[in-house]
């Protein structure tokens, strides 16, 4: 699930038709797959629908949505990457059609959608309001936004270190807002799903968050999402700058598979994130 923008000066996180990286989304997919399969079953899907994945990415989601419209429906997914859309159109079926496009200029016709799903996609454009707008007029009467985000509260790595723990998820703000010349604002506006819904004039406005929260030992899946993506993807040296050098000393300690305090494998190790589903109904 990723982003699709405008051109780069409207992309919050510098998405561009070129950039790539499905292979972190498919990470994330397998890795969540129990609770992003609870949040698609919550919908209430119906056979027949027509039903739009904006920002689809990999095109996990994609699988779930089909599979719950079937045999009749159709699913759209939607990404701004080529490399994303290339990876979602070869795992996408015969019935579902995958098209390179930018989130505020969709080439699809308006009131014809049941549902619009977007799951870790409005936390990529600089005015979500806008996004939700253009997502809704897509909308037939009754049909619905779907706007799912992770992490609207703090993700918990390091149970027994919250000192550490909070620092780094302060060096990460301040190392995206540096590389993408963000206000802090910016990174926090995503966190108002609710007011963006009501704003777009959607009604029945509803929201829920599951807990995504696992314990040691890991699934394979779950090492690889959290190794891969997180403690090597998304860490690593890119930090060095926004830690004091006893910090990012101890961050590299708890991240090295080869030592043996590497923190996937400590006995006490719990993570804990949260995924967000609000929902609201086109009048």
């Amino acid at each position: 699930m990723s982003a699709v923008a405008g051109p780069v000066p409207t992309a919050l996180l510098g998405d561009t038709p070129e950039r790539d990286y499905a292979s972190k989304l498919r990470l994330f997919n397998a890795f969540a797959r129990p609770e992003l399969r609870r949040a698609v079953a919550s919908l209430g899907l119906q056979p027949g629908m027509r039903i739009l994945d904006a920002g689809c990415g990999a095109g996990c989601a994609l699988e779930w949505l089909s599979e719950a419209i079937e045999p009749d429906g159709l699913v759209v997914g939607l990404d701004l990457a080529a490399a994303h859309v290339r990876t979602a159109r070869r795992r996408a079926s015969s019935q579902t059609l995958v098209l390179q496009a930018d989130l505020l200029r969709l080439p699809l016709r308006g009131r014809s959608l049941d549902l619009v799903w977007a799951a870790n996609t409005i936390n990529h454009v600089r005015d979500p309001g806008a996004a939700v707008r253009a997502l809704s007029a897509l909308l037939r009467p009754g049909g619905r936004v779907a706007l799912g985000q992770s992490s609207l509260l703090p993700d918990m790595y390091f149970a027994w270190d919250a000192r550490l723990e909070r620092l780094t998820s302060e060096a990460v703000r301040r190392y995206y807002r540096e590389r993408y010349r963000l206000r802090e604002q910016d990174l926090a506006g995503v966190r108002a799903l609710v007011g963006t819904l009501r704003q777009a004039q959607l009604r029945h406005v509803t929201v829920q968050t599951i807990n995504i929260e696992r314990i040691s030992p890991l699934s394979p899946a779950d090492e690889a999402y959290l190794l891969e993506a997180i403690f090597a993807g998304t860490w690593g040296e890119r930090l060095r700058p926004y830690l004091a050098p006893e910090d990012f000393d101890a961050l590299q300690a708890l991240c090295d598979p080869s030592g043996r305090n590497f923190a996937l494998r400590r006995a006490d190790f719990h993570f804990l994130q949260t995924f967000t589903l609000a929902v609201g109904e086109a009048p």
